[in-house]
């Protein structure tokens, strides 16, 4: 039976290991209250789980020096490429942990069995949560160009001035209608989700997280007053990106502290396709480059004329709207402005 408690004992502190770390990404990198939450869930389920074993036994049958496994490494294992690829291969060290603890907890502690498969499950839920937000995240930080398509900005129609502006290099595509019809809203959702599928692009709505939904959207930009953070991702599918405006810096904390995936920045310059509020300008920018660590979105009155001035200020990509959607031809407009970020 010692042979039992050492395995044991080993794979407990391989999953609690393992949970810290996970908890720690959701905690600390992706700001991700529920992801933290969950996983702290978790962690109590193991401690309980743990106080039913023969603990005593467990600890006492525990030999280090003479496990052969620690002298063993894979030439992987000092290496890490991101963020990802460190919490998959803690979660992959959860789940194994938590299986084995299953399988041979059946010989100490079997009135335990059923939490700890149900506690394995749930793992791999905060799995698909935290590597979601993970890889949806990087796929974002990709994007140098964001086209806000808005319907009364628009010279041609929303579908022709979306496939232009993908043409001319934009990344992503936000769709943003505040007076239409839900039904309409819906349609004009779904086509311009068919296009972002089509072209491999990221689409996005603006406010509506219900109709991102509908459409499976790859996420939704709110304002100030909009839903929170964390509501948003009630609705929406694991990974799904949310995005959120800012107007000075202690909004761009905020909306971090929330969990966005990014934050918007402006207005940059003035603008006439909303009432943004007083312009931000490159200032803002740089303030909160040197401090927001999830990716900037200079947003507000954008141009091919002024774009430069965001890049030197450390823009990395730019949201815009009527220079694209406003010009006689979006595709030469939209490459004007890409070509210009690097």
């Amino acid at each position: 039976m010692r042979e039992v408690h050492r395995i044991l004992d080993a794979n407990f502190n391989r999953a609690r290991e393992a949970l810290r770390v996970i908890e720690d990404c959701g905690r600390f990198a992706l700001n991700d209250p529920a992801v933290t939450a969950l996983a702290k869930n978790l962690r109590s389920d193991l401690k309980e789980i743990f106080s039913a074993m023969p603990v005593e036994e467990m600890l006492t049958s525990r030999d280090t020096p003479g496990d052969i496994g620690t002298d063993l490494t894979s030439p992987a294992e000092p290496r890490r490429r991101d963020l990802a690829d460190v919490v998959v291969a803690a979660c992959k060290r959860l789940t194994e942990a938590l299986r084995t603890i299953e399988e041979y907890s059946k010989f100490v502690a079997p009135a335990q069995t059923l939490l700890v498969e149900r506690t394995r499950y749930n793992c791999y839920t905060l799995e698909q949560r935290v590597v979601g937000r993970l890889l949806t995240g990087q796929r974002f930080a990709d994007v140098k160009l964001y086209v806000l398509i808005t319907p009364t900005v628009c010279r041609g129609s929303v579908r022709e001035t979306a496939r232009a502006a993908v043409a001319g290099g934009a990344d992503a595509i936000q769709l943003r209608a505040k007076d239409l019809p839900d039904a309409a809203l819906l349609a004009m959702a779904a086509e311009l989700r068919e296009l972002a599928d089509e072209t491999g692009r990221l689409f996005l709505m603006n406010d509506r997280a219900d109709i991102a939904a509908l459409v499976a959207a790859d996420g939704v930009h709110v304002g100030q007053g909009d839903l929170p953070v964390a509501e948003v991702r009630r609705l929406l599918r694991p990974g799904a990106i949310v995005g959120k405006s800012t107007h000075s810096i202690d909004q761009a904390r905020g909306a971090v502290n929330e969990g966005a995936d990014y934050v918007s920045v402006g207005p940059m310059f003035d603008t006439d396709t909303k009432d943004a509020g007083p312009v931000r300008g490159p200032d803002y920018l740089r303030q909160a480059a040197g401090e927001i660590t999830v990716p900037l979105v200079p947003i507000g009155g954008i141009t091919a004329e002024n774009v430069r001035t965001l890049v030197e200020a450390g823009a990395r990509r730019v949201a815009v709207c009527a220079a694209v959607c406003a010009a006689k031809d979006p595709a030469a407009a939209a490459e004007a402005i890409r070509k210009q970020i690097p």
